[in-house]
């Protein structure tokens, strides 16, 4: 099959600088020899492939964004960029990226103390230690502030009980950024894997996301020292505003997905013969499903990065981020979904990346907020009105 080229049909690579062009360039090389190689067998085994961890360090891809502690200070639509290209392979290579950068760094960075930030963001860039973030329950996925676990003060610090689940990288994580409830108010702690009542177990039989480590994480009389509580994360605004930080990159990441499902039905239109030996390509019903495909990833694309250029000037809104995320994820999975359709057969076989990128996106469109939540968050903003309850 043809080398990949992502759809530029309204020459949208004009809207980048040569600097961000760059940095999606040597993300799409690596991607492409070091990271879709083995995507075949992780995705069969269900199996992160861990030895790429360092890699992802030395590409500057752990806290990219942020200023110091050994970060590459990247421009919010590099960034974006850079997560395009890491989803290209698979959306569980990039939720391992996201986590460590959006819901593990970025609470540290923001809500930590100077002390906290030398300790860990460092250690978490060089990928010397891996992160997780624990805010979702069995009983608490869209209403975070449903959650149940607790937070008591105790001397020296505080004692944390409770369960949190579909927790990426749990297994695999030396520190989890837990949220938990301390007398009613939301705050954030830094628990260390050899706490004694911590423990994890990895959530099996996933038909998406097969290449991520999923977990559930176990708090049972946990202390956790004064030092390692996030002073400045109070309330539930906290650990929302690192879920947006997180959704901005899943509006951007879901894109590569749907573009090398869109590679990969057009090359295989344009080489697969049928009737009377014309291609695939040569027929109306075809076309038409193609320039669906192209439409709508060219849309995603000015989508993602209007909203990159807000967030680089400080303008963007969660609202905003509501909205990308909301429409980038439909709109992949219905691309994929239709690659899918149009490679027959062949469609269901993992010789293709469509079938595996169509089921990871299953789950891209539900966590980190579903539609129907987002549609409600752009509901509010449009309206003034809030319609959850």
């Amino acid at each position: 099959m043809a080398a990949f080229e992502s759809p530029n049909y309204m020459n949208e690579d004009s809207l980048f600088t040569s600097e961000e062009l760059m940095v999606r360039d040597s993300v799409r090389d690596f991607v492409e020899a070091e990271i879709i190689p083995v995507l075949q067998e992780a995705n069969r085994q269900e199996k992160f492939p861990m030895h790429l961890i360092p890699r992802f360090a030395e590409m500057g891809l752990l806290g990219s964004t942020i200023q110091g502690y050994g970060c590459a200070g990247l421009g919010q639509v590099a960034y974006g960029l850079a997560t395009m290209e890491l989803e290209r392979g698979d959306s569980g290579i990039r939720s391992f990226c996201s986590v460590q950068s959006s819901l593990v760094m970025y609470p540290i960075f923001t809500y930590g103390s100077e002390a906290q930030k030398d300790k860990f963001l460092p250690k978490l860039a060089r990928a010397e230690m891996i992160g997780c973030f624990g805010l979702t329950e069995p009983d608490a996925g869209s209403n975070p502030g449903g959650m149940l676990t607790k937070a008591e003060k105790v001397k020296g610090g505080y004692k944390l009980n409770g369960n949190k689940m579909w927790i990426t990288n749990g297994c695999i994580a030396d520190i989890a950024v837990v949220w938990a409830k301390l007398d009613g108010k939301v705050r954030g702690f830094i628990v260390e894997k050899d706490m004694d009542g911590f423990s994890t177990t990895t959530m099996k039989g996933k038909f998406s996301l097969r290449v991520s480590v999923t977990s559930e994480l176990h708090l049972k009389d946990v202390f956790v020292p004064e030092e390692n509580m996030l002073p400045k994360a109070e309330g539930l605004k906290a650990p929302l505003s690192c879920l947006s930080q997180a959704r901005y990159g899943i509006a951007w990441g879901v894109l590569g997905a749907a573009s090398t499902c869109y590679h990969t039905a057009l090359n295989y239109a344009k080489e697969r013969a049928i009737f009377e030996g014309k291609p695939l390509s040569h027929y109306q019903l075809a076309q038409a499903k193609l320039v669906k495909m192209v439409q709508e990833i060219t849309k995603g694309k000015l989508l993602a990065i209007q909203m990159g250029r807000l967030k680089e000037a400080g303008k963007l809104e969660p609202h905003h981020i509501s909205l990308a995320k909301m429409n980038n994820c439909k709109v992949a999975l219905e691309v994929a979904r239709e690659a899918r359709d149009m490679l027959g057969g062949n469609g269901i076989i993992d010789e293709y990346p469509v079938i595996r990128h169509m089921m990871n996106l299953e789950t891209v469109n539900t966590y980190e907020g579903t539609e129907d939540i987002h549609r409600l968050v752009v509901g509010q903003a449009i309206t003034g009105t809030p319609a959850f309850r």
